[in-house]
C-alpha cells in the first residue's frame, strides 16, 4: 500500500536523535531517558502495525522496508541506552538506562520471535532484489529460524522468557564489573620502585602516609610491567582477577544454564553450535579445528621465547624456579631490555595522549580519504566527551564522540559503540570510543605505553568500518553489521600500521622538547614487540578455549575455577596463582560468549589484508582506497568471505600469520 509507505517515510524520524539532549543540551535526568526511549519503541512499534497491515502482495518498500524502519529505531534506543549504562557519571541515570536496556532487548526478542513478521518477511518477492538486499532478507530470515521462530506458541514464549532471564543476567554481570573495581594499597613507597616518574606524582600519599592504585588500566598496566616488586604485582593481579568475585560466579553459571536451555530448545547440542550457526565459522566443531591449527603453529615458538625469558631472569635472580602469572609481564619487559636495547618506558614521553589522538585522527584521514572536524556544538553525555563530524569530500558522512580516561563508574574496558545505524539518504551513522587511556586531568600528559596506542588504532578501526560502512539502503546492513566473526578485522588491520616509523614521525613528538621519536628507536621498539607474540597467541588460546568450553560442556556439572586452571596450564608455563576468579571479570563471556574465537579468526584475515598494503607508502598506496571500497565501505551488505575473496581475490591463507607470529623471533636480539 503506497500509503503506508509514505506514512513509513514520515514517520522515520522518530524521538530526538539523542537522549543526552532530550533534557537540553548534553543533559539528561531519569524522566527524560524514559521518555526518549518510550517514544523510540512506540515509533518501533508504529512500523510494525504498518507492516502488518499492508494487503496485497508483499514487497521489498512495502514490508522489509517497514521491517527496518522498526529495526533502526529498536537499534538506536538500545545501543544509546546501552551506552549510558556504560559511561553515564550520575549511578541513577545509569541504572535507569540498565532497566531500560532489559526492555529494550525484550522488544528485540519479541521481534525476533514474531512469526506474523517472519511471514510478511518470507512472502517479499526477491526476484528483482539487488544482491545487497537479498543478502539482508536472507540473513534475516536465517536469524528468526535460529531464534525459535518456527517453534509452537508456547515454545516460543519459554524461549522469550529464557531470553529475558539471560539478557538480566549478563547486564547485572557488566554491571558488577563496571562498578566492582578494587584497590591496592601501598604501605611501603618501596614497592613502587621501577615505575616512571610520572606515574608517581599522580599518586600522591594520603594522610596516612599510604598509596591507593585503582585496578583501572592507567594504573594496572605499568604496575604490570614495571614494578620491581614481586608482592605487589601479585596483589595488583589478585586484585584485577578478583574484580566482582564471587557476585559474579553464580551469575555466569545461572547465565550458562540459561543458554544451553535455550540451545537444546531450538535443536542443538550446546550454545557454542548455535552461537556459530550464523558465523564464517559454521560451527563449533570447525572452530576447535581452527584452535587445534593455532596452537600447533604457536607452540614452538612460545616455548623458545619463554625459555629465553626464563633463562634471563635466572640469570638476574639466581634460584628462580619458574616465572609466576603476576610476573609475566614484567620479566617479558626486562628481557626486551636486555635483549634488543629497548626499555619501552623509553617510548612514553612520545606518546602524550593529545598527540596520539591528533596522529591517529591524521592517519585515518590520509588513509580513509576524509576530514574530522571538531564539533563543538553537539551534545555530550560528560564534559570530558569530545564529539566529531566526518566528512567525504563535502558530504557528512558520520559523528562520533570519543570518551577516553577513566572515570567513577563508566566501565572499565576499551570499545567501539555504534549509536546509530547509517541509512543512506535519511540518517548519518554515528559511534563512540569508550576507552580508559591515561590523561584526561589537569598537569597529566597522559603518557601511553606502545600498546595503549596500538589500543587506541585498533578501536579507530572499528569505528571507521561503522561510519564508512554505515551508508547503506537499509539500517540492518549498515556498519559493523556484518558476521560476529568479521567485526575484528578492520580493528586488528589498523593495529598494524602504528609501527611504521614514517606514520609516527608525524605524531609521536616528546612531550617535554617536541623532538621527534627517533627511527631507531621506533625499530628497536618494533623488534621487541615482535618477540612474545607467539606467547600471546597462546594467552588468547586460553581465553578462548575457556570462552568455547563453558560453552560446550554441561553446565550443570561445570567447575568455574577448575576448568579455568585446566585451560591455563594447557596453554600457559607460568606457575598459576590461586585466588586467580577471572572469569569473574571476563565481560567477553556474556557479549562474544563462546565465540572470543573470532580474535584470533580475524588476525588471520587481517594480516592477510595488511600485507597487501605497500610497506613503503602504507597510507597513499593503491590498496588503501581499495581496502575501503571492498572492506569498509559494504559494511553488512556481503557475506564476510565475499568481503574477503572482493579484496584478496582469493581466500584468505595463514601465510602472513605464520611469518607475523615467527619471522621476527629473535631479530636484533644480542642475546
Amino acid at each position: 500500500m503506497s500509503g503506508s509507505v509514505a506514512e513509513s517515510k514520515a514517520q522515520f524520524a522518530g524521538p530526538a536523535l539523542h537522549p543526552w539532549s532530550a533534557a537540553g543540551k548534553g543533559k539528561v535526568d531519569v524522566p527524560s531517558l524514559e521518555a526518549w526511549v518510550t517514544a523510540r519503541l512506540a515509533a518501533e512499534q508504529r512500523q510494525l502495525d504498518l507492516l502488518l497491515a499492508v494487503e496485497g502482495p508483499r514487497t521489498v518498500e512495502n514490508t522489509l522496508r517497514l521491517y527496518d524502519n522498526a529495526l533502526t529505531q529498536l537499534a538506536a534506543a538500545g545501543q544509546q541506552a546501552a551506552l549510558l549504562n556504560s559511561v553515564h557519571p550520575l549511578k541513577e541515570i545509569r541504572d535507569k538506562a540498565q532497566d531500560l536496556s532489559q526492555k529494550i532487548a525484550e522488544a528485540g526478542i519479541q521481534l525476533s520471535l514474531n512469526h506474523e513478521v517472519y511471514q510478511a518477511l518470507s512472502a517479499v518477492d526477491l526476484a528483482e532484489a539487488d544482491p545487497a538486499t537479498r543478502h539482508y532478507a536472507e540473513r534475516t530470515l536465517l536469524q528468526y529460524r535460529l531464534a525459535g521462530v518456527d517453534k509452537d506458541e508456547p515454545t516460543r514464549n519459554r524461549i522469550r522468557e529464557i531470553h529475558d532471564k539471560a539478557t538480566l543476567l549478563s547486564l547485572t554481570f557488566a554491571r558488577n564489573v563496571q562498578e566492582g573495581a578494587n584497590h591496592v594499597v601501598v604501605r611501603d613507597v618501596a614497592e613502587l620502585d621501577g615505575l616512571p616518574s610520572d606515574f608517581l606524582s599522580s599518586h600522591p600519599a594520603g594522610e596516612d602516609g599510604s598509596i591507593t592504585l585503582s585496578t583501572d588500566y592507567p594504573d594496572y598496566m605499568p604496575v604490570m610491567t614495571f614494578a620491581t616488586s614481586d608482592e605487589l604485582r601479585r596483589r595488583m593481579f589478585l586484585a584485577y582477577n578478583t574484580r566482582a568475585y564471587p557476585a559474579n560466579k553464580q551469575i555466569l553459571l545461572d547465565l550458562l544454564k540459561t543458554r544451553q536451555e535455550i540451545a537444546t530448545i531450538l535443536g542443538f547440542k550446546n550454545w557454542a553450535d548455535l552461537a556459530t550457526a550464523d558465523q564464517m565459522m559454521e560451527s563449533a566443531s570447525r572452530m576447535k579445528s581452527f584452535l587445534d591449527d593455532l596452537e600447533a603453529a604457536s607452540k614452538a615458538g612460545a616455548l623458545r621465547e619463554v625459555n629465553r625469558v626464563l633463562d634471563f631472569a635466572r640469570e638476574k635472580r639466581p634460584g628462580l624456579d619458574a616465572i609466576d602469572a603476576a610476573s609475566r609481564g614484567y620479566w617479558y619487559e626486562q628481557y626486551r631490555r636486555s635483549a634488543f636495547d629497548f626499555n619501552s618506558q623509553s617510548v612514553r614521553p612520545y606518546f602524550p595522549y593529545d598527540r596520539v589522538e591528533k596522529g591517529v585522527l591524521d592517519a585515518a584521514s590520509r588513509l580513509f580519504h576524509v576530514r574530522f572536524d571538531p564539533d563543538a556544538e553537539a551534545d555530550v553525555w560528560d564534559p570530558s566527551v569530545t564529539a566529531w563530524k566526518v566528512f567525504d569530500g563535502d558530504k557528512l558522512a558520520g559523528r562520533f564522540y570519543l570518551d577516553m580516561h577513566p572515570r567513577e563508574g563508566k566501565d572499565k574496558w576499551f570499545s567501539a559503540h555504534p549509536l546509530i545505524p547509517g541509512v543512506a539518504g535519511r540518517q548519518v551513522p554515528e559511534a563512540a570510543l569508550v576507552c580508559n587511556f591515561p590523561g584526561g586531568k589537569p598537569g597529566d600528559p597522559g603518557l601511553m605505553q606502545y600498546d595503549n596506542v596500538v589500543t587506541f588504532f585498533h578501536e579507530f578501526g572499528h569505528l571507521m568500518h561503522a561510519l564508512l560502512g554505515g551508508q547503506q539502503a537499509f539500517a540492518g546492513i549498515s556498519g559493523i553489521a556484518t558476521e560476529g566473526d568479521f567485526v575484528e578485522v578492520p580493528s586488528q588491520m589498523l593495529e598494524e600500521f602504528f609501527r611504521d616509523a614514517d606514520l609516527l614521525a608525524g605524531f609521536a613528538l616528546h612531550y617535554e622538547t617536541n623532538e621527534p621519536i627517533p627511527a631507531a628507536l621506533v625499530d628497536r621498539m618494533n623488534q621487541a614487540s615482535a618477540f612474545g607474540r607467539s606467547d600471546n597467541v597462546r594467552a588468547q588460546l586460553f581465553y578462548t578455549s575457556y570462552s568455547l568450553d563453558t560453552h560446550y560442556q554441561d553446565p550443570g556439572e561445570l567447575d568455574l575455577d577448575q576448568l579455568l586452571r585446566d585451560d591455563y596450564t594447557r596453554f600457559l608455563p607460568y606457575t598459576w596463582i590461586d585466588g586467580n576468579r577471572m572469569y569473574a571479570s571476563f565481560t567477553h563471556l556474556t557479549g562474544y560468549s563462546s565465540n572470543y574465537y573470532t580474535y584470533l579468526f580475524d588476525k588471520v584475515i587481517a594480516l592477510d589484508f595488511f600485507n597487501q598494503f605497500d610497506p613503503q607508502n602504507l597510507l597513499d598506496g593503491e590498496a588503501a582506497m581499495r581496502y575501503r571500497r571492498t572492506v569498509l565501505e559494504p559494511g553488512g551488505s556481503k557475506p564476510g568471505k565475499q568481503l574477503v575473496q572482493d579484496f584478496l581475490g582469493r581466500e584468505q591463507s595463514f601465510e602472513a600469520f605464520e611469518k607475523w607470529v615467527t619471522g621476527e623471533l629473535a631479530a636484533g636480539a644480542k642475546v
